[in-house]
């Protein structure tokens, strides 16, 4: 998949500002013009095949830098995220900022040689520790120079924290192509934050449901609203349909849905507003 808006030259709009976000399985990036205040631009690559490693990752996205104009444009700031499952989430008052590993440990194999950083986020009092894909930062600030990085669960959570308005245990679950991203707030408070990877139907509902027992969310009253790689027509949503009655879509306002024919609860952490 390859979504473009044809009708916008960029060279005669200045003052953009560029988001990049990518995972194993694809890359995308938008432009955000300062002085209209909106997102002018939006390109998504869905690799055929995930990229197994880091460095295969490298290699695809030095040849979509290659081959797509638009990346080659001057910017003003840009923001790169990190999109993967390397990530663990401390409050403050357990946090040490030279214990990183150690908190990773739980559930990532992590390795002497691996860079961990943190993101902060201020409305939970809380850390996010994560590894960050430090091949493709490299590549970046050999092309831009410095730029600003974040994990995408902080991202995420940050923007579920501004739009969620129940103060009943909600979940939201962020859609890819071999991975699920669930979160769980209840009011202003995060309840949980986890990804999980999939290959069928069944194992993508096996982790709704297990996060649902797990937090004793009744399946007949809960709110899930999908965000993502999900439509009504999947079988992913009908499956999960079959199991927890009260699901909906959280739609974004983002004014750029309009210039194309995707569905405007897809790319929600690069594009959600």
């Amino acid at each position: 998949m390859n979504k473009k808006n044809n009708n916008l030259s960029l060279n005669t709009i200045k003052e953009n500002k560029l988001s990049i976000q990518f995972n194993l399985d694809g890359f995308s990036f938008s432009i955000y013009n300062t002085a209209s205040k909106k997102d002018v631009y939006f390109c998504e690559h869905d690799f055929e095949t995930a990229k197994t490693t880091p460095e295969n990752l490298l290699l695809k996205i030095e040849e979509i830098f290659k081959t797509d104009i638009q990346l080659q444009s001057d910017f003003i700031s840009i923001t790169v995220i990190h999109q993967n499952s390397l990530a663990a989430l401390v409050p403050n008052r357990f946090f040490n900022k030279n214990k990183l590993a150690s908190y990773l440990d739980f559930n990532v194999k992590t390795f002497s040689t691996d860079f961990i950083t943190f993101d902060t986020l201020e409305s939970l009092d809380s850390k996010n520790i994560y590894i960050p894909y430090v091949n493709i930062n490299n590549y970046l600030f050999q092309n831009f120079g410095a730029f600003e990085y974040k994990h995408h669960h902080t991202v995420l959570i940050e923007k579920l924290l501004k739009r969620n308005k129940s103060t009943a245990k909600t979940m939201y679950v962020n859609v890819s192509k071999s991975t699920l991203d669930i979160v769980v707030l209840e009011s202003d408070q995060l309840l949980l934050c986890n990804t999980f990877s999939y290959t069928s139907k069944e194992d993508f509902v096996y982790y709704l449901l297990f996060v649902a027992e797990q937090l004793q969310l009744d399946v007949l009253e809960f709110p899930l609203y999908f965000t993502g790689k999900i439509t009504l027509e999947t079988a992913l949503y009908k499956s999960s349909y079959q199991y927890i009655k009260n699901v909906y879509f959280l739609e974004s306002t983002n004014s750029i849905f309009s210039a194309f024919k995707i569905p405007s609860h897809a790319n929600f952490i690069l594009l959600g507003s």
